[in-house]
């Protein structure tokens, strides 16, 4: 199996017609269609199944869609490492990013590393704790910015940032006109809630309600910030999120949960049996002199609003 057939399947599969996909390859179709053949050989599969018109994939095509794509990928990853060894510091850094607050950390070491590196390129992932994760540990991206707690035990990092667990309320509720930027969790018992979809969110949170005598009614779940926003400004429910860095909205109000307050901790990440790259290594020293230095607050850096200071003891959730 050599890189340019799974190329060329991968065309095929998004083209879902050999006619199309010779075109967009700038070849003739019966050597296309002689490579996909060869590729099924191999395979001991059937990759399509052949309509009149178009092309469907087969189960087992799928899947070696989902791997081809994985695949060149990091071929191409790969390639951009070995050109970059004999120019410097320079090349690109595979950044993975969960939501919340990473988007807006990331965005700022980014900005501070360009001035002294301008030669290196950045690409950008972003996704659920799960699928930042797994392409980290698949190695389709160098560092990841994910949530604490996380497996130490195949990843290592280095502690970035946290903020405080919120309450994203529809702007006419009653728990949304009041002027603390606080509410106690208690407030939210008997509420209909939107929270994070992943398993240990989700447990976290049922025992967080717990510490008080209650249980949450959980109406939906959801791996996206933006989706519980969004149905939080439908009037849907009250969602449970980090906080993000300000985000001003017209039909939702944020306030702080309290009583007990909760945070989460934010880790920049990277394989623990795998050295990375020197251009790695000199965004994760950038980054660590960026969080003892403060440079967050120095004049280089945009900050949109006050940032909520939490009080010191205050648990991970």
């Amino acid at each position: 199996m050599e890189l340019r057939t799974l190329r060329y399947f991968v065309v095929t599969a998004q083209e879902l017609n050999i006619t199309r996909a010779a075109e967009k390859l700038s070849m003739s179709q019966p050597p296309l269609s002689n490579q996909i053949k060869a590729l099924e050989e191999e395979f001991g599969a059937k990759l399509f199944i052949r309509g009149k018109r178009h092309l469907q994939l087969t189960d087992e095509g799928a899947l070696l869609y989902r791997r081809a794509i994985q695949i060149l990928e990091l071929a191409d990853k790969t390639k951009t490492e070995f050109a970059a060894l004999g120019e410097g510091i320079s090349g690109t850094i595979c950044l993975g990013l969960i939501e919340g607050r990473a988007p807006y950390l990331a965005a700022r070491w980014i900005a501070g590393f360009h001035d002294e590196y301008p030669l290196v390129r950045y690409s950008l992932w972003n996704g659920s704790s799960d699928d930042v994760i797994d392409r980290l540990r698949k190695g389709l991206v160098d560092l990841a910015l994910i949530a604490a707690p996380y497996d130490t035990e195949h990843l290592t990092g280095i502690y970035v940032g946290s903020e405080p667990w919120v309450a994203i309320i529809p702007r006419e509720h009653p728990l949304a006109r009041t002027d603390s930027p606080e509410i106690p969790l208690s407030s939210l018992v008997g509420e209909t809630l939107i929270v994070p979809s992943r398993k240990s969110r989700k447990e976290a949170i049922q025992h967080w309600f717990a510490e008080i005598g209650a249980e949450p009614q959980n109406l939906c779940e959801t791996s996206n910030y933006i989706d519980a926003v969004a149905l939080s400004e439908q009037n849907v429910g009250i969602s449970i999120f980090p906080q993000t860095t300000y985000t001003p909205n017209a039909l939702a109000v944020s306030k702080v949960i309290s009583d007990p307050m909760k945070k989460i901790e934010y880790v920049l990440a990277w394989r623990r049996d795998d050295r990375p790259t020197e251009l790695t290594r000199e965004f994760i020293q950038y980054v660590q002199d960026f969080i003892e230095g403060d440079l967050i607050h120095s004049d280089r850096f945009r900050v949109k609003g006050a940032e909520y200071i939490m009080p010191e003891g205050v648990e991970i959730l």
